[in-house]
């Protein structure tokens, strides 16, 4: 009989808490403590009463000592492979659930529709369980222990990939001003995305504009109050103006924004003003912010050094000298302890040679598999001299597959993303990799960061883990 697939990978970090996994005929529970599950289910058209309607609900709950948490759902067709309604519809309106000061639900859904060539034919779901991880480098090096003497590199700081690409609420603002037939002029410097503007007219793209925005550009999905709450410490960020055909229709005010290409995202000031709010609520967090411009057109005017530091100065005011900005230096050689002391809890660095693992080629993946065999490749102690810091990028990016793009612009909706698509899969393959092999693999001098799409607790809690393994060092 037909059926749809759904894949889901599930992790939990937090005691007495337990996921639910149900579709018509059967469910599953798992509840084991730092393990990477990979649970196949299938919405079976045999297992669905109605003659006609060959809809089936999937759901996940959350318990947490008995007590049910939350409960997302959708319904799957079990014909035609549709999911549609239900709580996950959206991938714009998933964002973690934070129960409590204590817990923090991440998840998403990939929806697969009929499959398609090289992307999933099954429905792809993630969720993870942890606890929240807004405090984190006050609980692995409290004030007056002995780790807070240790250097502060030792740390393994989970990142959010493109932080500034959260939303499509700057984009959304550009297509209401300036209409979609403006992304064409946007998109030509994305190698992939150009050979979609030869093929098509530009009327064609203009229709399908915010598709194209998110398969391209959206790689999280929480507010970054949020991302610092499930534990994010390090953030790359590419301030710039923006690009002529949006500046000349006055579709954004003229300031700074992160760019992905020439899209623009989150304003720099907002995203200054966010973290430096963070840091004076949690008084024992810190957190390195990096600036480049890596793949930001020219035509986007990046920021003179007076640029920048007028927008640093004027998010630091509202701290009342509480926070001063640290440095390369201060990273690499004071104590947790030292820049906690000098009120160095924001340490600013700008196109700081690190070494990263992303390749245009190995990152291309849908399976995660050419990332998981080239880190021992490149994570060798001879690759790590003269590098202020190792940053391990987790995320696969399926929008450098020319196919896995212009399925999710053409034939998807917005709500579907090819990187998206690849979440769960990667994740549950490269993070016990790095549980496993960090703290042998990367020197102990050297600051380590864990990057990754749709940031989440998982990403987190395996990162917490190993700088607490690291300040044992």
């Amino acid at each position: 009989m037909p059926s749809k697939g759904i894949h889901v990978f599930t992790y939990i970090a937090a005691r007495g808490c337990s996921i639910e996994l149900s579709v018509p005929g059967k469910s599953v529970s798992v509840n084991d403590l730092h393990r990477f599950h990979n649970v196949a289910l299938e919405v079976e058209s045999s297992a669905i009463e109605s003659f006609f309607d060959k809809r089936g609900k999937f759901n996940f709950k959350v318990h947490q000592d008995g007590h049910q948490i939350t409960e997302q759902w959708i319904d799957i067709n079990a014909l035609t492979g549709n999911a549609s309604g239900g709580t996950m519809e959206n991938i714009a309106t998933t964002p973690s659930i934070f129960h409590g000061d204590n817990l923090i639900i991440s998840y998403g859904l990939y929806e697969a529709g009929k499959g398609h060539d090289l992307l999933p034919n099954r429905h792809q779901c993630y969720v993870t369980v942890t606890p929240s991880y807004a405090h984190w480098i006050k609980d692995v090096a409290p004030p007056g222990s002995e780790a807070e003497k240790k250097p502060f590199s030792r740390l393994v700081l989970p990142a959010a990939h493109d932080v500034g690409m959260n939303s499509m609420a700057s984009s959304e603002a550009v297509l209401r001003k300036a209409g979609g037939a403006v992304v064409c002029e946007l998109i030509h410097d994305s190698p992939v995305l150009a050979k979609l503007a030869d093929t098509l007219s530009r009327d064609a793209i203009g229709l399908i504009a915010p598709n194209i925005i998110f398969s391209l550009a959206i790689t999280q999905k929480d507010s970054l109050e949020a991302m610092l709450k499930i534990g994010a410490r390090y953030f790359e960020f590419r301030p710039a103006h923006l690009h002529n055909a949006i500046a000349n229709r006055g579709a954004l005010p003229d300031r700074l924004y992160f760019q992905h290409s020439a899209i623009p995202g989150m304003a720099y000031d907002a995203f200054l003003k966010g973290v430096v709010t963070f840091l004076r609520e949690h008084p024992s967090e810190i957190v390195v912010v990096q600036l480049r411009w890596d793949g930001v057109p020219e035509v986007c005017k990046k920021p003179s050094n007076e640029e920048k530091k007028k927008y640093l100065d004027e998010a630091l005011r509202e701290a009342h000298g509480e926070i001063v900005p640290g440095n390369l230096h201060d990273m690499k050689h004071l104590s947790i302890g030292q820049l906690r002391s000098d009120k160095k809890r924001l340490i600013m660095l700008d196109s700081v040679d690190s070494l990263s693992t992303y390749t245009d080629e190995g990152n291309a993946t849908l399976d995660g598999d050419s990332i998981l065999k080239a880190l021992p490749r490149v994570l060798t102690p001879d690759a790590q001299k003269g590098k202020a810091f190792v940053n391990i990028q987790c995320q696969a990016t399926a929008s450098n597959i020319v196919k896995a793009v212009v399925y999710s612009i053409l034939e998807a909706s917005v709500t579907t993303s090819c990187l998206l698509a690849t979440k769960g899969l990667c994740d549950s393959k490269i993070l016990p990799w790095c549980r496993e092999n960090v703290v042998k693999q990367c020197n102990l001098d050297r600051l380590v960061v864990m990057m990754n799409d749709f940031i989440d607790g998982a990403t987190a809690d395996v990162a917490v883990d190993l700088s607490r393994q690291r300040l044992k060092k």
